[in-house]
């Protein structure tokens, strides 16, 4: 395991310097690191590494969404209220819709396959946009319309709808029926993951504040170890709660660090936002080698150049609804323009529930992992370059 963690950090770091001296994303040389290193081509990391990936990747997106929630500002939010809420689900519905209507024609499958499929694709990255908006934030690259605050809002949300349509188009092409609670849980999982988040982080705010005024001082770095084992714990708690609750541990996480940035001072918020930051350095370059390493190249050869083809013809769909919900805002055409590029990327949720299809067992399972390791290939660093890109000479 140790030799493995020291390819992922050596090798990771250096060709995503290589790739920004060539002005490229960092993330394209991480993901290249793990397609290479990877069991399905040089091998090289240890099966002990590699039965972890799925846990190591989830703390890596844990640290950025404590950061992500750390930097947001309520006010912000409230500004971008509608348009926020309509990116956390009409980009996902218009691809879906375009997978069931032209993937049957291109891909030779049913339409319930087809549902699966869209499912599976056409969730947003957060693991790639998520670090550029929190990056954004910072440097108040286009906080003052809020353009950021949107993206990480409905990056986030995205994600949730995505899965519980998921969950529920596997258990239809399984044979299962599908009750109106499937659906229900969507706003369930929203609501009681917000919820519970804003008690923690209150809750941690006042502990934090008591031991501060009985003159317990709790140094930054132990609050931040703190904020990281509660979080995992909220993780936790939506596995725990499976079945009987619907709650997102992502969202809570979120909510929890919204609340203690809104509650703490200005110099102990910046401080902690300091020490995720640091954190981040190390977990950005474990997550990105990790889902590079979970790309199977192989199923990209049989996926064929129909795949290619679906995979754009889905993007320019989801883009117009993206346009949609960005209707009647005060955002110039190249800052709508943006927000498109920004809800490109594929790859965290892509690689997570990509061979779930096919692992149960089911027909369809081969070409949905084709076209998601397609999509993963062509998308992260095609929306990372554009983020990164159009960044500079779209925002203020």
């Amino acid at each position: 395991m140790l030799t493995s963690l020291a390819l992922i950090f050596l090798v990771g770091l250096s060709l995503a310097s290589i790739c920004e001296k060539l002005k490229l994303p960092r993330i394209i040389g991480m993901l290249i690191t793990g397609v290479i290193l990877g069991p399905y081509v040089l091998n090289l990391f240890d099966e002990s590494i590699l039965g972890i990936s799925s846990e190591l990747r989830k703390i890596a997106l844990i640290i950025i969404i404590i950061k992500a929630g750390l930097s947001l500002d309520l006010k912000d939010l409230k500004k971008v209220g509608r348009p926020a809420l309509l990116m956390s689900f009409l980009p996902a519905s218009f691809e879906l819709l375009a997978y069931v209507v032209f993937a049957p024609y291109l891909l030779e499958i049913s339409k319930l396959e087809a549902a699966l499929m869209g499912a599976v694709l056409s969730a947003v990255s957060p693991a790639i946009v998520v670090p550029r908006m929190v990056n954004l934030i910072e440097t108040n690259s286009g906080t003052k319309k809020g353009i950021p605050q949107m993206i990480l809002a409905g990056a986030s949300f995205d994600d949730i709808f995505v899965i519980v349509l998921f969950t529920t188009f596997l258990s239809m092409n399984q044979g299962e029926s599908v009750s109106f609670m499937s659906f229900a849980n969507i706003p369930i999982s929203v609501i009681s993951g917000i919820t519970l988040g804003a008690i923690v982080g209150f809750l941690l705010y006042k502990f934090f504040e008591t031991r501060y005024i009985n003159e317990h001082l709790v140094r930054n770095s132990i609050k931040t170890i703190i904020i990281l084992a509660i979080s995992f714990l909220l993780i936790s708690l939506e596995t725990f709660l499976e079945g009987k609750l619907a709650m997102s541990g992502l969202l809570a996480v979120m909510s929890m660090s919204l609340v203690i940035a809104l509650k703490s001072t200005n110099i102990v918020k910046v401080r902690l936002q300091e020490k995720f930051g640091k954190l981040w350095l190390a977990a950005e370059v474990i997550l990105f080698v990790l889902v590079g390493a979970a790309v199977d190249i192989r199923y990209t050869m049989e996926a064929g150049i129909m795949a290619i083809v679906m995979i754009f013809i889905a993007l320019i769909i989801r883009s117009i609804g993206v346009f949609i919900c960005t209707i009647k805002t005060n955002l110039s055409k190249k800052e709508r323009f943006f927000c498109v590029l920004s809800y490109l990327p594929k790859a965290t949720v892509q690689a997570a529930i990509g061979s779930v299809p096919l692992a149960a067992g089911l027909p369809c399972g081969k070409i949905i992992l084709s076209v998601a390791v397609l999509a993963i290939i062509i998308t992260a660093p095609l929306g990372a370059f554009a983020m990164d890109i159009s960044a500079k000479k779209f925002l203020d």
